[in-house]
């Protein structure tokens, strides 16, 4: 990808969402954004589409090394640097460490709690505890985590948050692995330097609840998938660390192990003769097999199993939520009508009636739903190019999971679509790097649809409420 498409891709990107804010800010000009937020959303759009644009022709031509070292230091330095930020900005603005009261909070306390525990070795007292006081097997994960880390360090809210960034540094390196082995040198690197200056990967490193570390599990299982089978290097522990990884997510969030398992499965059955073997294919098809059974007879089984049964639609949930809160076009919300925008879901909220931390994330969340067309173009230039074959490990991975996400209750949560994040970069950098000039046609077509989309979002947050 020549330097001068990228700066046109990104000056547009910025020049679409300042049209999209000063737009709904001065048609809802009543119930516009604070400034503070105005600002801290223009300083994240800035900061991803400038510093992606700066860095890559940069980077673009060092030796693999040397690349891997500027992404990496790059990166922790970055997120060292708002872990620090963040931890003061929370202390004056509420009073406390954390964003917000909830998710977090309980997991900082109980594990300090528990650490004192296991530091006794009081193994019995820590797993009855999870057992009774946790929602199921995919809720302990993170805890058991936070619990083990302050049992060796002691309890630091500051240390949890660096290992949050070094996690987040390093799966930088992870997404260029997996997308320069699966797509080639240039979308590998362009993957990276976008996976640096993320805004939304930058962000949850200065919380504590558990994307970040399910985000790292994930996509660090589907890079070892993906080298276990490119390198046919069947050692015990290219085989072990992959079935490990996926094990390890099933702690954190039930759908993305179950898709992990469906992604390898798809990607050995689509795996050409000269990759896999037939009789490669059997013994790897039967080993997963093996895999899973085990996972069924244990208590990840017994949460997949509850996921199978459960009505996943969430109609009812959603109408009862909304009917609640005396909000109209709530069947508007449903997952049914939102399908087609699973890449580019939830769109940024503009107006000031929205959660105070979607506020402040409505830069990030607008540069993803800006990337999510070429992470659908992605699709297309894999048929076009024939690689749906190399494609199919990343793509059954992102598919399986955002349809489950928009099958769901969650279709509208930012916090259930940054899974898919790495892998939507993945995917948009495969198509930025192998634009053609026909596809800028449904580039600005797609444009004028999200800038539709973005101010009808906001009209719909005020109009449900009967302010507009």
């Amino acid at each position: 990808m020549g330097k001068h498409l990228l700066r046109y891709i990104s000056a547009f990107g910025i020049g679409l969402y300042l049209i999209a804010l000063i737009t709904i800010s001065l048609v809802f000009k009543e119930y516009a954004l604070q400034t503070k937020w105005i600002l801290w959303g223009i300083g994240e759009v800035l900061f991803f589409f400038v510093l992606t644009t700066v860095f890559y022709p940069r980077w673009k031509n060092d030796d693999p090394k040397r690349f891997w070292r500027k992404v990496f230091w790059v990166a922790l330095i970055i997120r060292v640097a708002y872990v620090i930020f963040s931890y003061f900005y929370y202390c004056s603005h509420t009073g406390f460490p954390f964003e917000k009261p909830g998710d977090e909070v309980g997991y900082y306390y109980r594990s300090v709690y528990l650490s004192q525990y296991l530091c006794e070795g009081n193994l019995k007292f820590v797993r009855d505890f999870l057992n009774q006081y946790t929602m199921g097997f995919s809720d302990q994960g993170y805890l058991f985590y936070l619990t083990f880390i302050h049992s060796l360090f002691g309890p630091s809210l500051l240390l949890d948050r660096f290992l949050k960034a070094l996690m987040s540094a390093y799966l930088c390196i992870v997404v260029y692995k997996l997308s320069s082995r699966t797509f080639g040198e240039r979308t590998g690197r362009l993957a990276a330097v976008m996976c640096v200056f993320m805004p939304i990967l930058i962000q949850l490193t200065g919380t504590h609840i558990k994307e970040t570390e399910m985000i790292f599990l994930s996509i660090l299982a589907l890079e070892r998938m993906d080298y276990l089978i490119r390198s046919k290097k069947y050692t015990f522990w290219n085989i072990l660390f992959p079935i490990l990884l996926t094990g390890l997510t099933f702690g954190f969030r039930t759908v993305v192990g179950m898709c992990l398992i469906f992604a390898f499965f798809v990607f050995i059955i689509l795996s050409p003769k000269d990759l896999v073997s037939r009789k490669g294919k059997i013994v790897t098809l039967l080993t997963t097999g093996v895999v899973f059974l085990v996972f069924l007879f244990t208590a990840i089984g017994n949460e997949m199993e509850v996921y199978y049964r459960l009505n996943f639609s969430g109609s009812d949930y959603l109408s009862k939520r909304y009917d609640s809160m005396g909000m109209e076009y709530h069947e508007l919300a449903q997952s049914k009508y939102l399908y087609p925008g699973a890449f580019v879901l939830p769109l940024s909220p503009m107006v000031k009636e929205a959660p105070k931390h979607n506020k402040r994330w409505n830069g990030s969340m607008y540069v993803k739903s800006f990337l999510g067309f070429f992470a659908m173009l992605s699709i297309v230039v894999a048929f076009r190019q024939k690689k749906w074959r190399d494609f199919s490990l990343i793509g059954a991975y992102e598919l399986a999971y955002l349809g489950i996400i928009m099958s769901s209750f969650t279709a509208n949560s930012e916090r259930y679509h940054e899974p898919a994040i790495p892998l939507l970069l993945v995917m948009a950098a495969y198509a930025m790097t192998h634009l053609r000039r026909k596809d800028m046609i449904w580039f600005y077509a797609y444009c004028g649809v999200l800038l539709v989309a973005l101010f009808v979002w906001n009209w719909l947050k005020l109009a449900s409420r009967g302010l507009v």
